[in-house]
């Protein structure tokens, strides 16, 4: 059993910072792609950043140069380091991870729970 569970998420006025966080736990063997994705109130789930377990990284065009994501394989976590931030970001982010659990030869995408993000005055 794997669980993902993120953090960070809090209220911040336009032109502020937050980190979010996603750690990983369970039987995990190894870990591929991870990514942010976030979700506003009747709006799809959109894809924000990916890194690949290589370090290669994609951002959507609302966030380049304002976002980045990195993370850290020893301890099965990743981030998202958001800077001016703005009303339109307002939304639950979400992790996602590629996991090879113990045991198994295919891998798996899980998700976690979310995290609410509001960027208001």
């Amino acid at each position: 059993q794997v669980q993902l569970v993120e953090s960070g998420g809090d209220l911040v006025q336009p032109g502020g910072s937050l980190r979010l966080s996603c750690a990983a736990s369970g039987s995990i063997d190894s870990i591929g792609a991870v990514g942010w994705y976030r979700q506003s109130p009747g709006k799809q789930r959109d894809r924000v950043a990916i890194i690949s377990s290589s370090g290669a990284t994609y951002y959507a065009d609302s966030v380049k140069g304002r976002f980045t994501i990195s993370r850290d394989n020893a301890k099965n976590t990743v981030f998202l380091q958001m800077n001016t931030l703005e009303p339109e970001d307002t939304a639950v982010y979400y992790c996602s991870m590629t996991i090879t659990t113990n045991g198994v030869s295919h891998a798996t995408n899980y998700w976690g729970k979310g995290t609410l993000v509001t960027v208001s005055s």
